[in-house]
């Protein structure tokens, strides 16, 4: 039996792994730069689960349900918040140390669209970051795993349908490798990072979904980008999160002229769904003709911001922002997408042996918009299943003696890519934003495809496969886009505000694309 590979090293990569460990597997796990730098280490809010006896499984259901605008699939909405208490007690048996109050109980929180007090946090707002290190801490325990790091995944390999092996850039090398395996596990992240603002660390360019895609896998509902309310606005500072945490502890968004308006666009003010008051932020700005609005969580009072939000507030002072005594400058940004490679219940996909799970699935949990917090328990959870999932089809279905022939390098201008993919970061921003319009729609679909068509070749350089799969990823948004005849959860367009096709899915192939273009 052949290695199973996992692909991705946030929580529902390292997830997958420790299960396919702990049942004797032997396992290469691939991450594209250092272990830990990743989506999941960055997390600040914390993760939704039914710990409280005040609690229900049913509330957090209608939650993620009403969040996801009528696109969620329930019965993977019932999985994730069912399993979710298991996943959440081994975490704290591998020894996560969530936040506790006086009597030693768990501290929840309540984020924006929760009907009570159900997340979880570590170490304040650094949640990802201790829920990361714990699985990392736990990998020390196996000796049956190749960890390879500075690995950027550039294409399967597929025949027949059944996925067989993976190309990948050794990124400090600059030289492509070639592994194989029975069954390969995609835990890769989304795509915000193809925008110019992003909460994002730079690597999250939608790599595992491009090479899937170009295989010949189905994506689905691709176009659902959420766009985070609140990230740091400044000139020449990194666009830092802003937890929606804050507005879920009292912090309230102003104008330039310290006016409270989130009010005049939702009933639930601040605490509306991500996709509402990220829109109300941009209309408030056009209407204004500023650039960012403000956060006040002065209220709070030091000491609480302190503990509460140490993270943030120590970030802000860095910047020369004091969160207890001013308001945040903030402006939305790409932070989440809930389209990705289409998977079922048992993160299986449309390839044979090829499962998916967290941020590059679209697994059906998220709907058009994602219930605050539900991210890091969707990658316990759907992690866990993968590796079952993907253990179960490498035994009985293990692949025959098969040959790669590695691909020839293109020279690549490593200086001019750079340039290009900024330029196609502003474009994606300005034509597949927060508000969206038709014909700009219909202008990017064009030229991101005939950028993705010129540059579908095998660079020798990271830069090379990050605008292929830019341009690949702007044209699959537009195309969904497109197709979706109403704007609902995530997707607004201007065009056709009124959501009435929100029950309909867009699925997809390349094959799809190309008989359109």
């Amino acid at each position: 039996m052949k290695p199973i590979i996992v692909i991705g090293s946030g929580v529902a990569g390292l997830r997958a792994t420790i299960e396919l460990l702990e049942n004797g597997c032997y396992v290469l796990l691939f991450a594209k730069d250092e272990l830990n730098y990743c989506n999941t280490d960055k997390a600040q809010g914390g993760i939704a689960v039914v710990l409280k006896e005040d609690d229900s499984f049913e509330s957090h259901i209608e939650d993620t349900l009403k969040a996801g605008a009528g696109l969620c699939k329930k019965e993977a909405v019932e999985l994730l918040v069912k399993e979710g208490p298991k996943r959440i007690k081994e975490l704290i048996s591998m020894g996560i140390n969530f936040d506790k109050k006086e009597d030693g109980s768990l501290d929840f929180t309540k984020e924006a669209a929760h009907s009570t007090n159900r997340i979880v946090h570590a170490l304040g707002d650094a949640t990802g970051h201790a829920v990361e290190q714990t699985l990392i801490d736990n990998l020390k325990k196996f000796n049956s795993i190749e960890i390879f790091t500075h690995r950027q995944l550039s294409r399967f390999y597929v025949e027949d349908g059944r996925i067989f092996g993976a190309l990948f850039l050794n990124t400090k090398t600059n030289e492509y490798e070639v592994y194989y395996a029975d069954a390969i596990v995609v835990a890769t992240g989304g795509y915000a990072a193809i925008y110019k603002n992003t909460t994002n660390p730079p690597i999250t360019t939608g790599d595992g979904i491009a090479a899937a895609f170009m295989s010949g896998a189905v994506v689905e509902d691709i176009e659902f980008v959420q766009f985070h309310p609140t990230a740091l606005k400044r000139y020449n500072t990194p666009q830092f999160l802003i937890s929606e945490s804050m507005r879920g502890e009292g912090a309230i968004l102003l104008n330039d002229k310290g006016e409270r308006f989130m009010e005049k666009y939702h009933r639930l003010a601040e605490l509306a769904p991500r996709d509402v008051v990220a829109r109300s932020i941009i209309f408030e700005m056009e209407k204004r003709g500023i650039d960012k609005v403000y956060l006040d969580a002065t209220k709070m009072g030091e000491d609480f911001l302190k503990k509460r939000f140490p993270t943030i507030y120590n970030e802000c002072l860095n910047y020369g922002i004091d969160i207890s005594k001013e308001a945040i400058p903030v402006a939305p940004a790409a932070h989440y997408t809930m389209g990705g490679i289409q998977s079922f219940l048992d993160a299986s996909t449309s390839i044979k042996g090829l499962f998916v799970a967290g941020e590059a699935a679209c697994s059906g949990v998220h709907g058009a918009n994602r219930l605050a917090s539900n991210s890091i328990l969707e990658g316990l959870v759907f992690g866990k299943i993968a590796a079952d999932s993907a253990l179960k089809f490498a035994k009985n279905n293990p692949t025959g003696a098969v040959a790669i022939q590695k691909p020839d390098c293109v020279e690549c201008d490593r200086a001019a890519l750079r340039n290009r993919i900024e330029d196609l970061k502003e474009t994606i921003w300005n034509k597949l934003g927060v508000v969206r319009r038709i014909k700009q729609m219909e202008e990017i679909l064009q030229c991101s495809w005939a950028l993705f068509s010129k540059h579908n070749v095998d660079y020798n350089c990271s830069e090379g496969i990050t605008l292929r799969n830019m341009a690949l990823l702007a044209s699959m948004i537009a195309f969904a886009a497109l197709k979706r005849k109403g704007s609902v959860g995530a997707h607004y367009c201007v065009d056709t505000p009124h959501a009435y096709d929100n029950k309909q899915h867009i699925p997809f192939r390349i094959s799809d694309l190309e008989k359109e273009l």
